[in-house]
Formats: C-alpha cells, sequence, structure tokens
C-alpha cells in the first residue's frame, strides 16, 4: 500500500462497499463469545447465591444450636412463606429471611436445634427457583456440627 501525495492511500476506497465475508465472521464470533461468557457468569452468580445461602443458614443453625445449649430452650427451625422462623428464641435474636428471592427448603422443612447435645440426624435440602434441578443438603448425624454437600437430584 503506497502513500501518495500528502500522506494519503493510493487505494481507492470509493469503490467498495459493505463488508467482506472474513470481516462478517470475525464479528459474529466476538459476539458468540460474549453471549457464552455471559451466559457463564448468570450461571455462576446463581451456583454462588444458593452456596452463599446454605452457608449462611449453616452459621444460623450453629449459632441457634449454641444459644438453645446455653439457655436451655428447645429451638426448632422451620420455614415460612417469606423466609424462616427459630421458634425458641426471641423474635430479633437471628434473621427470618433468604438473601436471595426463590430460595426455599425441598422435604423436610423443620430442624430442632436444642436444647440437648445430641439432637438426631437431620437433613434440609435447600433449592433456588433459578436452578430448581441443583439442591444443597445441609444436614448432621445429631453429634457433629451441621454440613454442606450437594444433594441428590429429587
Amino acid at each position: 500500500m503506497g502513500l501518495g501525495r500528502a500522506g494519503t492511500s493510493s487505494l481507492n476506497w470509493e469503490g467498495r462497499r459493505g463488508f467482506t465475508l472474513l470481516e462478517l465472521l470475525v464479528v459474529l464470533a466476538i459476539m458468540a463469545m460474549a453471549t457464552a461468557g455471559v451466559t457463564l457468569v448468570l450461571q455462576d452468580s446463581a451456583d454462588t447465591a444458593l452456596e452463599r445461602e446454605v452457608q449462611r443458614l449453616v452459621a444460623l443453625f450453629e449459632s441457634a444450636r449454641a444459644q438453645s445449649r446455653a439457655s436451655g430452650a428447645v429451638v426448632r427451625w422451620h420455614t415460612t412463606p417469606g423466609g424462616f422462623l427459630f421458634d425458641g428464641l426471641p423474635a430479633d435474636a437471628l434473621p427470618t429471611r433468604w438473601l436471595t428471592e426463590g430460595t426455599t427448603v425441598r422435604g423436610n422443612p423443620s430442624v430442632l436445634l436444642g436444647p440437648e447435645p445430641i439432637v438426631g440426624a437431620q437433613a434440609i435440602d435447600v433449592i433456588n427457583s433459578q436452578q430448581p434441578q441443583r439442591a444443597m443438603r445441609i444436614s448432621t448425624n445429631g453429634l457433629s456440627p451441621f454440613a454442606v454437600q450437594a444433594a441428590a437430584s429429587p
């Protein structure tokens, strides 16, 4: 590509119209990669939200279990239409709402947290309406702290 007078290109751009096939394919490839990236980011955020919910609930269970043992009061956790409650504790002692809208519990919606040191084996499956096929299980054998694991498919 040579330069003509005053630094202008010697190519004639006036006769060119439209885009080449190669240019269109490059643009389509870039758009496809961007779409795939956005899809992966959105999926990861839903997974992360569910994991954050169950880790928070495990911490709340252990806190309620400790408060139950300290006070000697029977504490039972159960779901409500808008969240959950810890019966046996003062109303403002622990949170009662999910962090992410659409979070719910599949199966047994009740957990006994004390005051006895051994409460029996218990488990709940937490799901989110954005990914109802994916569930995380919070369980204890009654003596050990609550733990999180992937739940079996329904």
